[in-house]
């Protein structure tokens, strides 16, 4: 392993200095917050400059965290500007490195295996990290920073603790390097993989550093912990197995699909169940374009603070596969009349699916099911995706996305639930 080279590259302050670049601006020296202006002082800032950072604006913040005192610019998130940014950035990674040995972490952030590129192009790791850095500021306008490991766990300690304390950004690690440097640093929740519920886990037997978890009884940390105390284990040990050739390889044995919101305000009972509607039909048309059927849906509410907050979650199975969209919209109002009362307000909806199959897998037969009826209402969905895919995703909409309190149409020009600016 330490004959390995990789570096993880992330984008500094990523939405907001895309935002600085559109308008000719330093990112590192304007201020300036990525938040919508419509969703008033309560929502968070998706990005903060890294100016108004070095001012104790923390990452995340809410709009009105930020002291009044200071004068930023705030930008209306422009969700497919910073996408194609991403994507401009890929395309200088992929210059001069294979596919292969990249593995794009998040829309800011990526691992390169640079371990056969160096002789190459006649580089230390350092200066081929410079090299990218400074491709990316001169072509995007963009400031990066960069971790340098001997393994992938190691180049993103480097970038995520040592790099934000290096004058030039970039971070090196190796095994040794990082027993010497990061073994008594606090706090634990720095480090990848270990959250503030991990940390206070450990604390509870008197552990708060990674040399404290090197040492520690394995078989008090395998208690705690389970099989995650393996990596947990060689995490403190700077050790990591995996390799970029074992990411690109994986393949996930279960597939679900997703869907979730935050609602904007306190819906009653007559609107939310709109939204559950709403959703149940947008999961079907995913399962369509995929040409995937599932065969469970679950239905997780958050619920408003006014009605006692908390989650609450039931599930149902259908008898047969299917991508049906009435079926989903039909189960998703199911679950919600379970359990939801009329005089409740909702506040968080997600729908996730499972079982999922290839539309085209052979299935037993249902006695109960038409199977005409079904395959009419397949080729429908497939039509509307058409149409949807040339002439954009509300070229087609549904009465119900008129009713008070319907959420798709808006939801149909965002991205991750953010404007797309387009």
């Amino acid at each position: 392993m330490e004959d390995k080279c990789y570096i993880c590259i992330d984008l500094k302050s990523f939405y907001a200095s895309v935002e600085c670049v559109e308008r000719g601006l330093d990112p590192m020296t304007t201020d300036l917050v990525v938040a919508d202006p419509e969703r008033g002082d309560k929502t968070i800032c998706l990005a903060v400059s890294a100016s108004l950072k070095k001012k104790g604006v923390k990452n995340r913040c809410r709009v009105f965290e930020i002291p009044s005192y200071l004068h930023y610019i705030k930008a209306t998130p422009r969700m497919q500007k910073y996408i194609d940014y991403a994507a401009s950035i890929y395309g200088i990674y992929l210059r001069y490195f294979s596919p292969d040995d990249i593995y794009v972490y998040s829309i800011d952030e990526a691992f390169l295996d640079v371990t056969g590129y160096l002789s190459r192009y006649k580089k230390t790791p350092k200066e081929m990290a410079v090299f990218l850095m400074d491709r990316i500021t001169e072509e995007v306008g963009v400031r990066a920073t960069a971790g340098i490991g001997t393994n992938l766990y190691l180049c993103k300690i480097a970038l995520d603790i040592t790099a934000k304390h290096a004058p030039d950004f970039i971070g090196i690690l190796d095994e040794q390097s990082f027993i010497e440097k990061l073994w008594d640093h606090k706090p634990l929740s720095d480090f990848w993989r270990i959250g503030r519920g991990i940390e206070a886990r450990l604390a509870r037997f008197g552990i708060f550093t990674m040399r404290q978890i090197a040492h520690a009884p394995e078989e008090l940390l395998y208690k705690e912990f389970g099989i995650d105390a393996e990596l947990m284990i060689d995490h403190a040990w700077g050790r990591e197995s995996v390799t970029m050739k074992d990411i690109q390889a994986y393949k996930p044995k279960n597939n679900s699909i997703c869907s979730g919101q935050v609602l904007f305000k306190d819906y009653p009972y007559d609107e939310a169940l709109v939204v559950a509607k709403e959703m149940g039909d947008d999961v079907a048309l995913q399962l369509s374009k995929k040409r995937k059927k599932a065969t469970g849906m679950v239905l997780g509410i958050g619920m408003a603070s006014r009605s006692g907050g908390g989650g609450r979650h039931l599930s149902l199975s259908f008898p047969s596969p299917t991508q049906n969209d009435q079926d989903f919209r039909n189960a998703a109002a199911t679950l919600f009349k379970a359990m939801v009362g009329r005089d409740e307000y909702v506040r968080r909806f997600m729908i996730s699916l499972s079982g999922i199959v290839d539309d085209d897998e052979p299935r037993q037969l249902d006695l109960f099911l038409d199977d005409e009826e079904a395959k009419k209402r397949e080729s429908v969905q497939k039509a509307v995706l058409s149409i949807k895919d040339t002439y954009g995703k509300n070229a087609i909409l549904k009465g119900m996305d008129y009713e008070e309190g319907a959420t798709q149409k808006e939801r149909n020009v965002q991205i991750g639930g953010h404007k797309s600016g387009v």
